[in-house]
């Protein structure tokens, strides 16, 4: 068997995930995501009046506990995504340019045809490069809010709850069937912006754009973003808290505490759940948490439990309930001889 195309398959997937300047998982946001820990790390213990050292930095960063088998899994899930993932769940059920025009169609049959914009671009490129990253944020967080809202949706994004530790590498746990839902919602959202500019703007405005990734997007994901996956206290607070969805706002959102449930849904922002009431703002010294949901419900980090059993227990949320049994009439007293 020539498995030269498989290979060459997975490695142009993955020079296009770790060179592309548009990936959310490029080189660079990697690299910047480790000189920002770095230099969080180092100020830490500089104000803690602790030496600062080489190795005891590598310590922080890469404790020995994230050798087990929820980092294998996630790297599996990487594996999975660059070599299957794209071929099998890279569209939409509903497509992002289909229901684009087909909004814009709607405006114009309400509002009339459409009027190229006199201002010029760098005034309407800012505001339509807002407008779609407010549109993928919103998109974000519904789905985020459904997947932890309906039982349905949450037996398959259990599976990104599921990881023990927390690495940038737990961004690609996420079941195909949660995958696609997200795909599906946010076209939805990104087209009602992106039609909305077009609309406002005509035809001739875009984005401001890396590889075809919003450029305030691309830069959330080199700040802070990968933070979010690993345990690394740094919290945001004040202002602050309630706009940025800051790494340990979203280490809450992977507690395993039941005061830290359904909350914290964003991605780059906060407002949303703080305008929905689903905000929780990290304390300022680190708080104790655990990861994982109910690892011993399933076989926890394989294949059984993270890609087959979650269609099971969805499946049994259709079962009919079991019906009580019909009482019984009292039995009657029997005569005596």
């Amino acid at each position: 068997m020539d498995w030269s195309p498989a290979i060459a398959h997975f490695v142009g997937g993955l020079s296009n995930l770790l060179l592309s300047p548009g990936s959310a998982f490029s080189l660079t946001s990697l690299l910047c995501a480790l000189c920002i820990a770095t230099g969080f790390v180092a100020v830490r213990r500089h104000r803690r009046n602790r030496r600062i050292r080489a190795r005891t930095i590598a310590r922080a960063l890469f404790p020995k506990r994230l050798l087990c088998a929820s980092t294998y899994t996630d790297v599996g899930y990487l594996y999975y995504n660059v070599l299957v993932h794209g071929v099998a769940f890279s569209w939409a059920l509903l497509s992002y340019e289909f229901l684009t025009n087909a909004l814009i169609a709607g405006l114009v049959t309400v509002f009339g045809s459409v009027t190229p914009s006199a201002l010029p671009a760098v005034v309407t490129q800012p505001v339509i490069t807002v407008a779609l990253f407010l549109g993928y944020e919103i998109g974000y967080w519904l789905h985020h809010w459904l997947c932890h809202r309906v039982p349905f949706m949450w037996e398959f994004h259990r599976v990104h709850h599921s990881a023990e530790v927390l690495t940038p590498l737990t961004n690609f746990r996420v079941h195909p069937v949660d995958t696609v839902v997200f795909a599906n919602i946010l076209a939805i959202a990104m087209a009602v912006a992106n039609s909305v500019s077009h609309y406002a703007f005509g035809d001739t405005s875009h984005q401001y754009a890396l590889s075809g990734s919003n450029i305030i997007l691309i830069v959330f994901i080199h700040i802070y973003v990968h933070l979010q996956h690993t345990e690394l206290w740094i919290p945001f607070r004040g202002v602050f808290g309630r706009i940025f969805l800051s790494p340990a706002h979203h280490q809450v959102h992977h507690s395993d505490n039941p005061a830290h449930f359904n909350r914290n849904f964003g991605s780059c922002l906060a407002i949303w759940d703080w305008l929905f009431g689903t905000l929780y703002i990290p304390k300022k010294q680190r708080e104790k948490l655990h990861f994982g949901v109910e690892p011993d419900r399933f076989p926890a980090h394989t294949i059984t439990g993270e890609l087959i059993a979650p269609f099971i227990r969805a499946a049994a949320l259709f079962k009919p309930a079991p019906r009580a049994p019909e009482a019984q009439p009292p039995a009657l007293p029997q005569p005596r001889v």
